[in-house]
């Protein structure tokens, strides 16, 4: 496909800040009798609908070949050799509970391969880009994974076990030992958010089980192309639809994936 994938990108990402701006303008403004339970702590209300719409709507001008895979499902869900990747609202229950911790997060894949990501983080006004082999960025800036090679001198993100608890003992254990052996274990809410965040560097490491496409689909492209390392927790490439994410710098990888298997498989 002889695409224009610099323009694509920013298009893109224009619509992502745009639909950002529109969820940002919502703040406050949902009633609980305008949310829904989907399943077991998982949320949605009439924002993550509209803000699926308006990146459904407008991705399919700019790539109208592909196909959608989108957590809302408002379109049907049909799979092409060219999909867009879509999580309109990655950490729902921050964003109804105001905390400002939420993100948009939109990837293009081409069968299981990431060409283009984009992640912003409404909060923060902070938009997260990267095109395969082109390096990845914020807000137009290049960004890095960090360069630290020291797990105790590390910070490591992680999301909570929120439906699938049946590993519940070895993750508590897997985080004492963390806690134990870095600088300390954050919990922001968006596995979006935590993805762009060690491609800019400012996690070492992120871990957590129990995921969806969506929700990693835009931050392994960012991380890889950042310079870091994506994987399962067993170290294969299969973080996309195997619902356990490890993504760390090279420099603790190593190390950070042996203790993730040791607890966790």
């Amino acid at each position: 496909m002889d695409r224009d994938w610099a323009r694509i990108l920013k298009q893109a990402g224009d619509l992502c800040r745009e639909t950002g701006k529109f969820i940002g303008s919502q703040r406050r403004k949902v009633q609980s009798e305008q949310i829904e339970t989907k399943a077991l702590n998982s949320l949605v209300s009439y924002v993550d609908q509209e803000a699926e719409r308006k990146l459904v709507a407008g991705l399919s001008q700019l790539l109208p070949e592909a196909g959608f895979i989108t957590e809302e499902e408002t379109v049907e869900q049909e799979r092409q050799e060219w999909n867009w990747i879509i999580d309109p609202l990655d950490g729902t229950t921050n964003f109804l509970f105001d905390l400002p911790i939420f993100a948009v997060s939109v990837a293009l894949y081409k069968d299981t391969e990431p060409h283009l990501a984009i992640i912003y983080e409404v909060g923060q006004d902070e938009l997260f880009t990267a095109r395969l082999g082109n390096g990845a960025y914020c807000n137009g800036l290049p960004i890095s994974v960090s360069k630290e090679e020291d797990l105790s001198k590390t910070l490591i993100a992680t999301g909570f076990p929120y439906y699938d608890f049946d590993r519940l003992k070895e993750f508590n254990e897997l985080l004492g030992y963390f806690y134990t052996h870095t600088r300390g274990v954050r919990r922001l809410g968006s596995a979006a958010t935590d993805l762009a965040y060690v491609a800019a560097g400012r996690f070492n490491g992120f871990f957590e089980y129990g995921l969806s496409p969506w929700d990693v689909a835009a931050g392994i492209l960012l991380v890889r192309e950042a310079g870091g390392v994506v994987s399962n927790f067993s170290g294969e490439d299969d973080a996309l639809f195997g619902k356990e994410i490890i993504a760390s710098s090279q420099g603790i990888y190593p190390k950070f994936k042996a203790q993730i298997e040791h607890y966790m498989l």
